[in-house]
């Protein structure tokens, strides 16, 4: 919520006042501001803003950073060194181990485009440390092909993605890295709801399940299985239909008991829907579905009739499917 966030950017700037004075911190109401809102053109809120050099032009955009350490590493990325320069092994173990997630950058030099992009993206993602190395020895120790980064999560290697120049944009990066903040399937609660709309993977894939059904286990191995083949690519969604609390998203779905288990795709730019053509929810109709959509072979799912007309000339305005979410939400 505003609060919470307003409370840890307090943190922050009472942290960072010690260590970086230069570095001021300050908030808007925007109702009362309607001349600012409108220069900075505020959409959504809260929203937060680093301007630079005294400048009003172009402020940087600090998105989905939720908690006092990381607006505290995000601001110190952009005013210094985004990643640290690992020489020996040992150096590289006290990155991995010092918490949940790492992510270090193998590479031949360390100046090219590669190290541009990972540096760039390094500054997007302050929920993790991010180290890189050129050094032969710790290549060696880990095994890496040089020119690759992977993540590391509890210690162990996760995710291994090979860097070449100019084939990878900081947006492709930092999507595959933020998935990880995430499990590889993701429960809808009021919790995780927060988190799944964080990490900037625009295609979610939802499974509608009773999860005490006797079918669970074998359909979510299966849902598992596909997950982790478009980590990066989509965001795996499991929604409970038992949950009273889920209510809202069946609605904005059209899922009715009758239709679960089933599953949907969403994309959340153009908020289009498309809907699993087949009912068993096994490994390879949810490959092809994916493929297929990706693709962009896949058929959408309009369950709705035409907004009509006059839908807010009354004081009762008339919702369809294809209203509902952006006037309800």
């Amino acid at each position: 919520s505003s609060q919470n966030l307003s409370e840890e950017f307090a943190e922050a700037a009472r942290q960072l006042k010690k260590e970086a004075p230069r570095i001021q911190f300050g908030k808007i109401d925007v109702t009362h501001q309607h001349d600012l809102r409108k220069e900075f053109n505020i959409q959504a809120f809260p929203t937060v803003k680093f301007f630079v050099n005294g400048s009003r032009e172009d402020p940087i955009d600090c998105k989905g950073v939720r908690k006092a350490s990381a607006f505290i590493t995000w601001v110190k990325r952009r005013t210094g060194p985004s990643t640290v320069l690992i020489n020996s092994t040992d150096q590289a173990e006290a990155i991995i181990k010092a918490g949940d997630l790492a992510v270090i950058g193998f590479f031949r030099e360390l100046h090219n485009d590669s190290v541009e992009v990972f540096c760039e993206t390094a500054r997007d993602v302050p929920e993790m440390p991010f180290g890189m190395t050129a050094s032969e020895d710790v290549c060696a120790n880990y095994g890496v092909q040089r020119n690759s980064l992977i993540v590391f999560k509890e210690g162990k290697p996760v995710h291994n993605e090979v860097l070449e120049d100019g084939r990878q944009s900081k947006l492709g990066l930092t999507r595959i890295i933020k998935t990880f903040t995430l499990d590889l399937v993701t429960e809808y609660n009021i919790e995780t709801s927060v988190k799944i709309f964080d990490v900037p993977v625009e295609n979610h894939i939802l499974l509608f399940t009773p999860m005490n059904s006797e079918t669970f286990n074998e359909i979510y191995e299966n849902y598992q299985s596909a997950a982790a083949e478009f980590r990066g690519k989509m965001l795996f969604v499991l929604v409970d239909t038992n949950e009273a609390r889920n209510g809202r998203i069946f609605e904005y779905f059209r899922v009715r008991d009758i239709d679960v288990p089933a599953v949907r795709i969403l994309n959340l730019t153009s908020e289009a829907r498309y809907k699993m053509p087949a009912d068993e929810v096994t490994v390879e109709n949810l490959k092809e579905f994916c493929q297929s959509y990706l693709n962009g072979k896949a058929k959408q799912h309009l369950p709705s009739e035409e907004i009509p007309q006059d839908w807010d000339k009354m004081p009762v305005k008339v919702l369809v499917g294809k209203n509902f979410n952006s006037i309800i939400f």
